[in-house]
């Protein structure tokens, strides 16, 4: 049996190169999923017959989750609500307690559990076709969902504006609106603006906290801040705002505790500070009681708990940590 020899750097560099197939196609699968996208098509213009030939009626709706194999999926796509979505806001209506928003979906036909995971798409869609108060709600929660304060100050309003009853009756500028929404998400979720983050440097300057960012000796990855400098660190602060899950989520959790380790170990007298907030950390709760054994302190972005992290900075730092001083 011949050796099969080692390439060097230089050849393995050109078969990536001249071997290179540039985009993957499986085209068993996408044969596959475009019969998927063509239902969805199907179903959709199916839908919007029935609401042109009788009108835009709950009824319709309900008929249609129902019985339709994709009909939940279809209409999520209609109003450009993304599955992912969907299960953050039935996880919030669970474990949210709103007169208003418990009518509306009328939870008390839901089943009732304590909170120990999100049901996924297929749990939902079952709830759906086997009761038909749930499935009711669901379509309640399309229809009526903007006129619920309690969705209104949970809801980013990028995502609320998608409880559009207009694009339910398939118009035209809604569904623009759809499409355009879909085709900014990205930069809308990358904006800094965006980024809870800015509450904490907004806070820092308010109170005129000296800070920096980058990588400290012997930690084993970037700080989102250093208070006041990194020779001699006070406070050293990370955030992790997360709405979409994922199972990064636990080696987030691991990495932090390692950090905090290290921090431990090498600046023991720094503040090891965590803001952890979204849904999507209420979601994982296993990562969750994780990632925050790895803080000392640890707040979300609510307004009162941004006062709390004020309060800490005002009794914890000394005079060296500020600007002007």
């Amino acid at each position: 049996m011949s050796r099969i020899g080692i390439p060097n750097d230089d050849e393995k560099f050109k078969i990536v190169l001249n071997k290179n197939t540039f985009f993957y196609h499986n085209e068993e699968f996408e044969e596959s999923y475009e019969s998927f996208i063509s239902s969805v098509n199907q179903s959709l213009l199916l839908l919007k017959n029935d609401v042109d030939n009788n009108g835009l009626k709950k009824e319709i709706f309900v008929k249609f989750i129902k019985n339709k194999d994709n009909g939940l999926q279809a209409l999520l796509t209609l109003i450009g609500f993304s599955k992912e979505m969907l299960l953050r806001l039935v996880t919030f209506v669970r474990v949210y307690n709103d007169n208003s928003l418990n009518k509306l979906v009328n939870k008390s036909e839901w089943p009732r559990e304590d909170f120990t995971n999100e049901w996924n798409l297929q749990k939902i869609e079952s709830l759906i076709k086997n009761k038909p108060k749930i499935a009711e709600g669901i379509v309640n929660l399309i229809f009526e969902g903007s006129t619920i304060k309690a969705l209104r100050k949970a809801l980013p309003l990028f995502e609320y504006k998608k409880l559009d009853i207009n694009k339910l009756n398939f118009k035209i500028d809604s569904l623009i609106d759809t499409i355009v929404r879909y085709k900014v998400k990205g930069s809308y979720s990358a904006t800094k603006e965006n980024n809870p983050e800015t509450l904490i440097e907004n806070i820092l300057h308010e109170l005129g906290v000296k800070y920096v960012r980058g990588n400290l000796k012997n930690i084993r990855r970037s700080m989102d801040f250093i208070i006041p400098e990194k020779t001699n660190p006070e406070m050293i602060i990370e955030s992790s705002y997360v709405v979409t899950t994922s199972s990064g989520m636990g080696d987030k959790a691991k990495t932090e505790m390692s950090v905090a380790e290290e921090i431990t170990k090498h600046y023991p007298t720094a503040i090891f500070v965590g803001f952890v907030d979204g849904i999507g950390w209420y979601v994982r709760q296993g990562d969750l009681k994780r990632i925050v054994s790895a803080f000392k302190h640890v707040y979300t972005f609510d307004k009162g708990e941004l006062d709390r992290f004020k309060a800490l900075i005002k009794n914890s730092l000394s005079k060296s940590c500020y600007e002007n001083v």
